[in-house]
């Protein structure tokens, strides 16, 4: 083995990382063996202090080579405070013919201008010494009392030893005296107020409307949204809620930049300030924008609904833990007998009437509303179809033939003399203008010409008022009528448009407000209650007092599918509504969406389908038979430039007679109820001409006129 320089037991100061440089931070060590490589050179394998650890070392790359011969002993003096115990290590090495430093560590640096205290290991040959070599002594004591001279004065007492002395400082550049509650410990300062950070400037209206429509535009652009519309949806709502709150009389300018960014327009809007101007929905998706939560359940369904860019959120759940006063009786209470008087009832619904109605306009238009001066096919300045004078197949209900229809139906259904026992009326009245030609004095026009109600009441804020003119006008005409009391008209001037009539004979009549559906605009407003307006409460508490009372129920709108589990088939006898504008039926599984006239609701949500769990069976005040009339809408052409006659409207068919063949063991006095449809189900399932099967063999169906260039 070579000599080496170094043994084992000695202590080291060596260099881990770096090689032989000197700029690299320093360990100590003890020397645990000393080995030859295999290139003949010397290996140190040295035990680090701090981490115990043994690693090999080369002697010219990485242990500090000293230029003397190993020391026989060594010793070490410290100084420093009992709190402050850092300091800086000097290494010094001599024999009796030389002496020098070594190292000093970066380490050792900072400790000395941290602590201000000189630690030293004094490496001796013989004999000991109280001064270093080029240096002062080997340890000095400082003054235990504070040099009071240092500086000129002070606000407490520096010679004290239980507190720091507190300097008065002025400042050379500013020539400001530092106040004694900025240093002192008691008192210190828990906001700048010296150092100022200016707000910025309120910002001007069109400052704000400008941030808002570049918000907007920074979401859409923005790639961290990615592919998640609904989230930009929602996100941009965020923007126009806070100018609704500020500014809201900029939020129609702000929809109508954002239209004619983006293209929303249509066919009926065609330019974005006709369709989202202040007159028109601006004003409405302000309101909206200010009290709903658009970040939240509301704004996710409006952007599903009016922007197709959310998923459909799901319905809000109704708590039904107390939702019923009492559970459902079992068994059910025995039916009451049938007296075998037979009741006429009228339904009419979706009328749609039209006061503008214009002969000779565009009936078969593909840009903007049919039957009217602005309504066109190929162009402008040509009709391909005239409109006729008794209306048409895409147009609303001109006002001859609604006439005409009230003045045919006594007659058709035998009841000049006697009148109905009731008739039921499920709304959509007005026309289908757009919004910006609908209005105020038009509705309350329209609503005189045949007397309905249409709008919701229920809505926060100050909105409600808004429409309180349609309600006073209503309850007004009702009671001219005579229908109600004035007591009760007061009542329904506000109310959120649900009531309930009870008839001598054990039959209640409740009405619902459907206007609370998804096309409302308001209804997005704390859309996350389940009952927004207290309407199914309404409801359910008037359901539960027919039970009590042994009344029978019709509802002239859909129920939710609790309410009808719950409540059928003892109480509930039929359920009337419209707005499909067709003649249809369809299996109710209780799944929300469902639209039409003659619907099958099943027990348990519809777990299973069959006759044993249709609802609604064998109890009095049951439908017997419907029957439907009809006007051929294809001949209307012909009944122009004459007075001598209008139209005619024929029989179409009876729905007992129309599918009562081909279900046995149902008598004429069986009513036609939920398990007699369940039956007729079957049927077609067997038969599917009895899903395709016509009425009236000499009516032609409609197709649209063929178009010339």
């Amino acid at each position: 083995m070579p000599s080496s320089a170094y043994q084992q037991g000695d202590k080291v100061e060596y260099r881990p990382v770096g090689g032989a440089t000197e700029n690299v931070s320093h360990s100590t060590g003890t020397i645990a063996s000393v080995s030859e490589a295999e290139d003949g050179s010397v290996r140190y394998a040295i035990k680090n202090d701090n981490t115990g650890k043994t690693t090999n070392y080369q002697l010219l790359k990485v242990v500090v080579e000293l230029p003397y011969r190993r020391p026989k002993r060594f010793e070490v003096s410290r100084c420093g405070s009992a709190s402050l115990n850092y300091g800086v290590t000097v290494l010094q090495g001599y024999d009796t013919r030389e002496a020098g430093f070594d190292c000093i560590s970066n380490d050792s640096i900072m400790s000395l201008l941290t602590t201000a205290c000189i630690a030293m290991l004094v490496w001796v040959a013989d004999g000991q010494s109280d001064h270093i070599s080029g240096l002062g002594p080997s340890a000095y004591t400082i003054p235990g009392l504070f040099p009071t001279s240092v500086y000129q004065s002070y606000y407490n007492d520096p010679t004290a030893t239980s507190v720091e002395p507190q300097p008065v400082i002025s400042d050379p550049v500013t020539h400001e005296t530092y106040p004694y509650w900025l240093s002192n410990p008691e008192t210190i300062p828990q906001y700048d107020t010296y150092e100022t950070h200016p707000l910025p400037p309120v910002a001007s209206p069109e400052q704000l409307l400008d941030a808002a429509f570049t918000q907007v535009l920074s979401i859409a652009a923005n790639p961290v949204f990615g592919n998640d519309t609904c989230a930009r949806c929602q996100a941009s709502l965020e923007v126009a809620k806070f100018l609704a709150l500020t500014v809201p009389e900029l939020v129609p300018q702000l929809a109508v930049r954002l239209c004619e960014q983006f293209n929303f327009t249509t066919d009926s809007m065609p330019t974005c300030a006709l369709a989202y101007g202040r007159a028109t929905l601006g004003a409405f998706y302000t309101q909206v924008a200010a009290y709903a939560d658009v970040g939240g359940y509301d704004g996710q369904a409006f952007c599903a609904t009016f922007f197709s860019l959310c998923p459909i959120p799901p319905t809000s759940p109704l708590d039904l833990t107390n939702w019923f006063a009492k559970p459902k009786p079992d068994p059910l209470p025995p039916p009451k007998q049938p007296t075998g008087e037979r009741l006429k009832v009228l339904h009419v619904s979706d009328l749609h009437i039209d006061p503008r109605y214009t002969i000779g306009a565009e009936a078969n238009c593909s840009q903007f509303f049919c039957c009217r001066p602005q309504g066109f096919d190929i162009s402008p300045d040509q009709v391909v179809f005239p409109a006729p004078r008794y209306g048409s197949y895409l147009c609303d209900v001109p006002l001859p033939t609604m006439v005409g229809v009230m003045k045919a139906i006594p007659i058709l259904t035998g009841t000049e003399g006697t009148g109905f026992d009731f008739t039921i009326f499920t709304g959509d009245l007005v026309s289908h203008d757009p919004e910006n030609e609908l209005s105020k004095v038009y509705t309350v026009y329209t609503e005189v010409i045949i007397l309905a109600q249409n709008s919701p009441y229920d809505i926060p804020g100050n909105l409600s008022s808004q429409f309180n003119w349609n309600y006073d006008h209503l309850a007004a005409l009702w009671e001219l009528e005579e229908w109600i009391s004035p007591e009760t008209a007061q009542q329904a001037r506000t109310h959120y448009a649900a009531y309930a009539v009870q008839r001598q004979d054990g039959l209640r009549i409740i009405t619902l407000n459907t206007d609370m559906c998804k096309q409302n605009f308001y209804n997005y407003i704390n859309l996350a209650s389940s009952d927004n307006s207290g309407m199914l409460r309404f409801l359910t508490d008037e359901l539960q007092e027919a039970e009590d009372a042994g009344d029978r129920e019709l509802s002239t709108a859909d129920l939710i599918s609790h309410s009808v589990d719950r409540f059928s088939p003892h109480v509930i006898a039929g359920i009337f509504f419209g707005h499909t504008h067709e003649d249809q039926m369809t299996l109710d599984d209780m799944q929300p969406g469902a639209t039409c006239v003659h619907q099958i609701f099943y027990a348990n949500n519809g777990t299973v389908m069959t006759k044993e769990t249709a609802q609604m069976v064998s109890w009095t005040f049951e439908i017997l038979d419907s029957y439907t009339w009809f006007a051929d809408v294809n001949s209307f052409p012909e009944l122009d430039g004459q007075t001598e006659f209008g139209p005619t409207y024929k029989f179409e068919y009876s729905a007992r007679e129309t599918y009562g063949s081909s279900i046995s063991g149902w008598g004429p006095n069986d009513p036609l109820n939920a398990t007699w449809w369940h039956l007729v189900t079957e049927a077609m399932e067997n038969d599917t001409s009895l899903v395709t099967v016509s009425y009236s063999t000499d009516i032609v169906p409609w197709t649209r006129p063929t178009k010339t260039p």
